[in-house]
């Protein structure tokens, strides 16, 4: 049961600091017309965060994750404000460079954050239903 806290701990620390890297650097190849997330290198990136959200995703809904049955709603309600944050950001031109930097961070969280909430969800809405 300690292992998989401490992964879960690990999991969700690493997965905030690529992602937040990931969004810097996701900013700036955005201001000079390229994005990295959208390139070959930047899909491995992105498959390794969401990888990353699905192992969260998994030790939460097993309760043995850093997100506990209580933090539960708070952590649903912050990842869907991520989405609809980077759905806001995706195409805003705020110049110089804060359009770009909201775009790439959110994107990223976006991408780590993602998998753990749709797990989450599920399990939410499973919990709500075995209860009627």
């Amino acid at each position: 049961n300690d292992i998989m806290l401490k992964i879960g701990s690990w999991s969700f620390i690493i997965g905030i600091v690529i992602a937040s890297l990931v969004g810097l650097y996701t900013a700036v190849t955005i201001e000079s017309g390229n994005n990295f997330l959208l390139t070959t290198n930047g899909g491995y990136v992105a498959w390794v965060l969401a990888i990353i959200g699905v192992i969260v995703g998994v030790l939460a809904v097993l309760g043995r994750g850093t997100i506990t049955a209580k933090e539960t709603p708070g952590f649903l309600i912050a990842g869907i404000a991520l989405v609809v944050m980077y759905g806001v950001f995706k195409n805003a031109v705020i110049n110089p460079w804060l359009g770009s930097l909201l775009h790439g961070i959110s994107m990223s969280l976006s991408i780590f954050v993602a998998p753990a909430v749709g797990l989450l969800a599920i399990k939410t809405i499973y919990d709500m239903g075995k209860e009627v």
